[in-house]
């Protein structure tokens, strides 16, 4: 049997005439295109469809994200044009987040009281304590560092063993003292001090008032809680005017130094000798240094979350008789409470006119003034003044060196063997004719015709 040869390429296709492969002319036309051609082809359109089906969900996918931007994009644009035609929306910022405390809805409101004094005031800061004490209100007492350390220790003994004190634990010393200049912003500083104690450790409280040791009442607690109890509780009195007049050149314009800012031992104010100009940020005003401030006011100077309060703050820690402009300035320029000031200190003060730098010291021969003035305060008066003994007995009905008799104690109803048991409900009022003479001030300030011309003008 013979063998037969076959040429090598003809063991891929047995069909495939060997000669026309053999011969250059004719290769372009006998290649096997159904091997050499077409199966790179199918390889190709495999891996084609690998990728075009993520291309077109990519593709889809970054569409309908851009489209998303778009929209999102135009609808925070058209809610900030909103926003910034309507003038009542708020803006977000963090201030808006803070606001001041509603005011109570108790019944009877509830007072806080700053009493403080300097050296020897002490036995007069007593007397003034006890003629204010209610056991429903709350107190702060401050000794200066210019009184001895006897002196303060006195006072801080005398708070905390008195029974009444002990019972209703609503008076607090100020243990660490301050050195108060008299004319100087140390004085603000210890306004400000005394007001945060009370709102960190008194609890829920109406207004804040400020009385130094030669202040007086001039009608009970029973009388003052009661009249308060019938107003508005955002209402400030303090006595205020933007005419600065004489005040600009002497007091706004030269630069002062309180060296109870960084010494410890006091000494009057000196000058700097350059002069400023008066402010354009804020207007300032001026007053009183005796006032009451409603608790949502007094809160604004101590958080001040608009930096208002704190500016103000250090521009008068070089002015002159700072505590008869701070406050005044503050609340006049913060618009959310320069409609909220009564035009009035409640005090009963004689000064000479023109006013010079102290007010005249109360005798015997000013009783009748201050009772016919209606007011629930008077000042200045000296130590042991016999005055004093004339309205604890015609205005008070306060005898010897005890408390100021009203519906919640009554010394001759107490018990022999413990003087201070006899206490009833500390918010059961009893009103007398010291009510009505502060109702008529009240009332007429309240319903004046100039009572909105005259706040914070």
């Amino acid at each position: 049997m013979s063998m037969r040869h076959t040429h090598p390429l003809c063991a891929f296709h047995a069909n495939i005439d060997p000669a026309p492969l053999l011969t250059p002319r004719y290769a372009t036309h006998s290649t096997p295109k159904t091997l050499h051609i077409m199966e790179p082809s199918k390889h190709h359109n495999k891996a084609k469809k690998k990728w075009f089906l993520p291309l077109v969900l990519s593709l889809l996918l970054s569409t309908f994200l851009l489209l998303l931007s778009i929209l999102a994009s135009s609808y925070s644009s058209s809610q900030r044009h909103r926003r910034s035609q309507d003038p009542t929306e708020v803006p977000r910022f963090v201030e808006s987040k803070l606001r001041v405390s509603p005011t109570s809805p108790r019944a009877v409101p509830r007072i806080a009281y700053l009493i403080s004094g300097s050296a020897g005031d002490g036995e007069c800061l007593k007397r003034t304590l006890k003629a204010l004490y209610h056991p429903w209100n709350q107190y702060v007492v401050h000794l200066d560092l210019e009184a001895s350390t006897k002196e303060r220790l006195d006072l801080a003994d005398f708070v905390t063993n008195e029974p009444f004190f002990v019972k209703f634990g609503n008076v607090r010393t100020v243990v660490k003292a301050n050195l108060v200049t008299y004319r100087g912003p140390t004085m603000v500083a210890n306004t400000l001090h005394a007001a945060a104690i009370l709102l960190n450790q008194a609890g829920d409280w109406d207004w804040f008032i400020n009385l130094s040791a030669s202040d007086y009442p001039l009608v009970t607690q029973d009388d003052l809680l009661h009249t308060l109890s019938s107003i508005p509780r955002y209402l400030n009195f303090i006595e205020h005017t933007s005419d600065i007049g004489w005040k600009e050149y002497h007091r706004a314009k030269p630069v002062i130094l309180d060296p109870g800012l960084y010494s410890l031992n006091k000494s009057d104010v000196f000058w700097v000798s350059e002069k400023r100009n008066v402010p354009t940020a804020y207007k300032l005003f001026t007053g009183s240094a005796w006032m009451m401030l409603s608790r949502p006011f007094t809160e604004y100077c101590i958080w001040g979350w608009d930096n208002l309060p704190r500016t103000v703050l250090m521009y008068y820690a070089n002015f002159l008789s700072s505590p008869e402009g701070y406050f005044h300035t503050v609340i006049c320029n913060a618009k959310e409470f320069r409609n909220t000031t009564v035009n009035h200190d409640l005090h009963f003060i004689s000064w000479d006119n023109p006013p010079k730098q102290h007010p005249h010291f109360l005798t015997d021969n000013d009783y009748q003034r201050m009772v016919d003035s209606n007011v629930p305060f008077a000042r200045k008066f000296g130590r042991n003044e016999p005055v004093l003994d004339k309205i604890d007995k015609e205005l008070l009905g306060r005898n010897g060196d005890g408390y100021v008799p009203g519906r919640w104690f009554s010394p001759a109803n107490s018990s022999i063997i413990n003087h201070y048991s006899g206490v009833g409900n500390v918010t059961d009022l009893r009103p007398g004719p010291g009510a009505e003479r502060l109702g008529r001030l009240i009332s007429g300030l309240l319903s004046a015709e100039n009572f909105q011309t005259n706040q914070c003008s």
